[in-house]
């Protein structure tokens, strides 16, 4: 057999192995042949990765393209995660009427993106609840997302009058219905927000650890505690995206000991591994949930040591630094990030924390594969597609916005030296980022192609 491609003189993160010195062989954009270093492979052309580390493409289940430049973002933002080792995403899409919107952000996307990428629904109406099998069934899509933090007055502000937990329960027993279907939920209690956010704003405080408090972690863990109890009524799978607190955890380890539960899953993000309210990065680190303190960035790595934690998701919000540039109460919420989840967590939890890389790899990959349906994804295995990273854990690089190609000119990282970054980015046995650039070729030709779920 000739091979499109060898990956020779590398150690390869394989599945019950760890890394072991081998070779991959790559035929039509998927993995052929994993051999000893030894064996001789033919093929086109022959990359020798000097030792390095051969890695599983990471998958981010959690971005908003579309939100900071929505003509040009799935260019820009592809790129950008490409370069930091994100191999596949599964962006956000709501509208009114997701059957009327919804092919033309899918030809957007493929157009555009230089990586795979997939979609969730955003649940703001009982219209949507309505749809939710037609829209499903129609566009491949078996995962979505509905936001608490947007019931009352905040979701007003936003143009949704439907949000409640009328909408919950619906939502949730639909998505029982659905085969493989998963409803994620933004967990913030927002009904108490002002109650203490007022005062912190009458008494001038203008500081990140102010909007950790006008948010504490037990409005997060008193949404858990809703969202999984309705779950288990209903028998739907949920994903409590993007967790920041160790007491939310804890609500959802205490829900998930029921023997009748229905599939709980967590997903924490990069910031919550790694920043507190007392960072310097102030409004550029402003987020929702907040983030909070070392020991809730604590408890969220004994999540992902204990398997509490199931996926890692950037939450990637990709705006101007000018939106930021205000108070904390004015600057917008979210920053950019799908990019940084891998030098993250090779930074601070591989040499920092000593997480091990099978651990690190199954929470930025193959769970998110397993969950979300994408079986071509998620490991280094024969069959499964070429999405591949090149990884030197010992390469250190200060976070430079200005290289990292995204629409957003800012990062909330900026500044920070990291240790352990891809020199080389593979989506289906095609090189789309070498050396910290994006090829000439994954700019003329993107080649993105869009994973259908159902």
């Amino acid at each position: 057999m000739n091979l499109d491609l060898v990956l020779a003189n590398a150690r390869i993160l394989l599945p019950q192995r760890g890394l072991t010195p081998g070779q991959i062989g790559i035929s039509q954009g998927r993995i052929a042949v994993i051999a000893e270093p030894g064996a001789q492979l033919a093929a086109d052309e022959t990359v020798d990765c000097q030792g390095l580390c051969v890695l599983p493409g990471v998958i981010d289940p959690h971005v908003h393209f579309g939100f900071g430049s929505p003509e040009t973002d799935f260019e820009t933002e592809s790129r950008t995660a490409a370069l930091g080792g994100t191999t596949s995403v599964l962006s956000f899409h709501r509208s009114r009427d997701i059957r009327e919107s919804f092919q033309a952000a899918h030809d957007r996307a493929l157009a555009q993106s230089c990586i795979d990428f997939g979609f969730h629904f955003g649940l703001t109406s009982h219209l949507h609840v309505e749809t939710l099998k037609e829209i499903s069934e129609r566009f491949g899509v078996s995962s979505y997302k509905l936001y608490m933090m947007y019931k009352g007055a905040a979701g007003l502000a936003q143009g949704f009058t439907d949000i409640d937990d009328g909408l919950l329960f619906a939502a949730l027993r639909e998505t029982a219905r659905i085969p493989g279907a998963i409803l994620g939920v933004h967990c913030e209690n927002v009904e108490v927000i002002p109650l203490l956010r007022d005062p912190l704003r009458a008494a001038g405080r203008d500081d990140l650890r102010a909007w950790n408090e006008q948010s504490p972690d037990f409005l997060e863990a008193e949404n858990v505690h809703r969202v999984c109890y309705f779950a288990s009524k209903t028998g739907a799978a949920v994903n409590i995206v993007h967790l920041s607190s160790g007491e939310a955890l804890d609500e959802v380890r205490r829900h998930r000991r029921n023997r009748n539960a229905p599939p709980i899953h967590v997903e924490t993000c990069p910031h919550y591994l790694f920043l507190t309210d007392e960072s310097p990065a102030g409004t550029y680190a402003k987020v929702n949930p907040p983030v909070r303190g070392q020991a809730d960035v604590d408890a969220m790595w004994e999540g992902v040591l204990d398997g509490s934690v199931t996926t890692i998701g950037s939450d990637h919000v990709p705006r101007k630094r000018s939106t930021k540039d205000k108070d904390i109460w004015a600057a917008s919420n979210g920053f950019p990030g799908t990019g940084m989840i891998l030098p993250i967590l090779l930074h601070e939890g591989y040499h920092r924390r000593g997480v091990p890389l099978e651990r690190l790899m199954e929470v930025a990959s193959a769970n998110s594969a397993r969950h979300y349906n994408m079986p071509s994804k998620g490991g280094i295995e024969v069959g499964k597609d070429a999405d591949l990273l090149v990884v030197d854990l010992d390469l250190e690089k200060t976070v430079d916005p200005a290289t990292l190609e995204s629409y957003a000119d800012y990062s909330p990282y900026e500044g920070m030296t990291l240790k352990g970054w891809p020199v080389r980015t593979l989506v289906r046995g095609r090189t789309v980022a070498l050396d910290g650039k994006v090829t000439d070729e994954a700019r003329s030709r993107p080649g993105g192609r869009y994973l259908r779920r159902l």
